[in-house]
């Protein structure tokens, strides 16, 4: 079961959320202030969702000090805060944060970029750089040779189409948001809109054809692999 520490001063956020996080699966640990967040990481916490605008430290200072130690300088860090100026989403990224989110947001999509955040720590198995392959059922993609296998027959994708189903691929059951897979597949220096990921995988999923139907539309979030 995975822990996460769920850091914010308004008592009623924290139980809403740890309540939806809960029935998850996942183990819950709060705190209210910054200076108790940093006491916790003694728990050994998996990731770290973390308020901004805290009494004693404020969010980005924690951020800071966990970056600062050697223990948990790679534990998973998302920023949920009512501050959305990109001034404030820049300094939290450039702080070592996984993720920043703005308030509100629905449980269903903070349990889907819990879940994304947390396997890209260090030593999550999809992390890992040895991968090459992805095999399921009667596709297999091979990112050494940039092919796509299915049924034996191989398929030509552009890169872009090819690096988006590796992604999903690589982490199947997984929710990814559509801004997820814009900075995860495009980065954050190129400039595209949330449709680019939509066209591209009505593009793939033409050419998957019976396969098609193992990339699932999440109304209202992004996507998922069936795996």
């Amino acid at each position: 079961m995975k822990k996460i520490l769920l850091v914010d001063d308004e008592k009623d956020i924290v139980e809403f959320l740890k309540y939806n996080l809960e029935s998850e699966g996942f183990e819950v640990i709060t705190a209210y202030n910054g200076e108790a967040a940093l006491n916790l990481l003694k728990e050994k916490p998996d990731l770290v969702i973390l308020d901004v605008m805290m009494p004693k430290l404020n969010g980005f200072e924690v951020c800071k000090r966990i970056r600062q130690d050697s223990v948990h300088k790679d534990l998973p860090v998302i920023f949920l805060t009512a501050r959305s100026s990109e001034v404030d989403e820049v300094t939290g990224l450039e702080l070592g944060a996984y993720d920043y989110i703005t308030k509100p947001v629905s449980p269903t999509r903070l349990v889907a970029r819990v879940k994304s955040n947390i396997l890209k720590a260090p030593g999550s198995a999809v992390t890992k750089k040895d991968i090459i392959k992805i095999k399921t059922g009667n596709i297999l993609i091979d990112r050494n040779k940039f092919r796509v296998i299915l049924d034996g027959d191989e398929k030509i994708l552009p890169r872009k189409e090819f690096e988006l189903l590796y992604y999903l691929a690589g982490k199947p059951g997984v929710v990814h948001t559509r801004e997820e897979l814009l900075r995860e597949v495009w980065g954050t220096d190129v400039f595209v809109v949330d449709r680019t990921v939509d066209v591209h995988i009505r593009k793939i999923r033409e050419k998957l054809d019976k396969f098609a139907h193992l990339i699932e539309t999440i109304k209202g979030i992004g996507y998922r692999f069936k795996g």
